[in-house]
This record gives C-alpha cells, sequence and structure tokens, in this order.
C-alpha cells in the first residue's frame, strides 16, 4: 500500500480536491485530532464505503480548549499516525499549520506546533493581519451537556470545521458518535449553513473490555481503566431498565449516576435527550440517547447509548 500524501498548505489542499473531483472521484474526508486508534480507523472504513478517495485530517485544535483544559498533554504519534493511514489506504493527510489564530498564542496555543506535527505550514496571521475574531456559534444544540463544562468547546469545532470543509471541499464528511453533541451539532452547521457535504455519524467502536476508544484513555492507570468500565456499565442497566419498562428518565439517570459514583467516578453530567434536537427527556416516548460524561482522577470520559 502507498504512503498517503502529507500537505500541509491550504490552498494546495483545495487544489489537489478540486482537480480529482474534476475527474469525476468524490471524496469523503475524516476529521481528527491525531494520536489514531480503531475507532478512527472504523470512521475510515466508513468513508472507504462512501467516497472513491479518503482525506484525514490531524489538527488538534486550540479553539476547543479552555485555558484550564488538557491541549499541551493532548497525546501524539504523528508518525505512528502516518503507519496507520497508509495501512488503511488513505489517499491524503491533510496536517495543516494553525487554522484559527486565537487572541493569546500563549494562553491556549503555545503548545500548537509540537502537537500537529513537525511542520512548517501556513501561518495564522496571514497577509500581515492580526489574526481571526469570526466563530459559528450553534446556539442551542451547543447548550447543556458538554457545553456547560466546556463552553468555549463547541464554536471552536463548529468553526474549525466549518473552515476543513471549506478548504478540503468534500463530498462526504464522517464523524464519531460518541461525541454525539459534537456529531449533532455538525450536522445542523451543515444544514444551517447550506454546506454541501454529507455528514455521516459512525458508530461507537469499543475496546473488548467495553470502554469506548478514546486517545485519553492512554492517560489512564489501570485501576482507573478498571472504574471507568462503570460507564458502559451503567448505560446497559440503563437499556435493560428501559427494555423491561422503565420510561422514567429520571430514575434512569439516577441508576447510572449510582453505578459510576459507586465506582469511583466523579459525574460531570448525565443526560437523557432527544436524539435530533437534544432536548431533555422526562419520559421515554421517542427516539432518546443517554448521554455521560464523567471523571477517573484527571481524565474526563464520555459515552453514550442510543435508545430508539
Amino acid at each position: 500500500m502507498s504512503e498517503p500524501e502529507v500537505l500541509r498548505d491550504k490552498a494546495l489542499m483545495r487544489s489537489w480536491s478540486r482537480s480529482r473531483r474534476c475527474n469525476g472521484q468524490t471524496i469523503a474526508l475524516v476529521p481528527t485530532m491525531g494520536f489514531l486508534h480503531e475507532g478512527h480507523l472504523s470512521l475510515i472504513r466508513t468513508a472507504k464505503s462512501l467516497a472513491d478517495l479518503i482525506i484525514v485530517s490531524i489538527y488538534v485544535n486550540p479553539g476547543q480548549f479552555s485555558p484550564s483544559e488538557d491541549l499541551s498533554t493532548y497525546p501524539s504519534d504523528f508518525s505512528g499516525d502516518l503507519r496507520k493511514l497508509s495501512a488503511a489506504g488513505v489517499n491524503v493527510v491533510f496536517c495543516p499549520g494553525e487554522l484559527y489564530h486565537l487572541a493569546s498564542v500563549n494562553e491556549f496555543g503555545g503548545h500548537q506546533e509540537a502537537i500537529n506535527g513537525e511542520r512548517e505550514g501556513d501561518s495564522c496571521l496571514e497577509d500581515g493581519g492580526s489574526g481571526h475574531e469570526t466563530w459559528i456559534r450553534v446556539e442551542r444544540l451547543e447548550k447543556g451537556m458538554c457545553g456547560t463544562s466546556r463552553p468555549v468547546f463547541f464554536r471552536g469545532v463548529a468553526t474549525v470545521v466549518a473552515k476543513l470543509f471549506n478548504i478540503v471541499e468534500p463530498d462526504v464528511a464522517v464523524f464519531g458518535k460518541k461525541d454525539y453533541q459534537q456529531w449533532r451539532v455538525i450536522c445542523r452547521m451543515v444544514r444551517d449553513l447550506d454546506f454541501a457535504v454529507k455528514v455521516i455519524g459512525s458508530d461507537i467502536i469499543r475496546d473488548v473490555d467495553g470502554l469506548a476508544m478514546s486517545s485519553r484513555n492512554v492517560h489512564l492507570s489501570p485501576t482507573q481503566r478498571e472504574k471507568a468500565l462503570s460507564i458502559n456499565r451503567s448505560l446497559s442497566k440503563a437499556k435493560l431498565a428501559a427494555e423491561k419498562g422503565q420510561k422514567n428518565c429520571q430514575d434512569l439517570k439516577d441508576l447510572i449516576k449510582q453505578t459510576i459514583s459507586e465506582a469511583g467516578g466523579k459525574i460531570d453530567y448525565v443526560e437523557i435527550v432527544e436524539q435530533q434536537g437534544l432536548s431533555p427527556v422526562e419520559e421515554i416516548s421517542c427516539p432518546i440517547v443517554i448521554c455521560v460524561a464523567a471523571w477517573f482522577g484527571n481524565v474526563r470520559l464520555i459515552d453514550n447509548l442510543e435508545i430508539d
């Protein structure tokens, strides 16, 4: 299998995509922050079933991290990622320079160069300008759940994904449904702003022990990882209870919180919402998703389970 072409320049990336689309080929984009695992590779397999050519972006987005969050410790293995992407048959790896220049580089992006690969890329201060100040907000869907504890997260995600769509111009983009709220935010952004991109949500991939795959799992100690299995265990208990007739969402949420807390986890949130608009549900009478975020040590994990 030939190695993917690595592009770091925005204009070159756009030119590559346009030339292939002019030849009648379709393009799928899989946006990532690197440190790839089987979950990412499953997104690529989904993408390959939907398009002729596959582009994977690797970009750790400082705009979605607050000053207190783990940008500087986000794991990175660029050379390892390239080996995995080569084996997966990816055509292009887009690894840009800063896509969004924040007002305070030291506060938000001091580690950006190391995290996003050893590169010389686009300058974020184009044509002598003073950086960027435009944000995309999906105002209702970004509220609640992860938006409560991470208030800048979704504006950073939506803005940079919009830039990736404008640069790459894909026909299809594939996102993991583990980040359920993020996926719905992107779907709504694409709908509202008329992007010519079909957004696909791909199911959660779990390790053999049931833990949802995440690049942050590497920071869990063996003991913390064992305790973190309570998240999936709690979701399974709630689903079984619902299948047996328990429709009261508060009771189901209490069951989940108890299971995780007894294992030593610190609850960020447990919410039961309807699948499309993410509105809270009190009694199950429509397709819902149970969304959970919990801390184990210094590692924040998220997971979810759809019930149709």
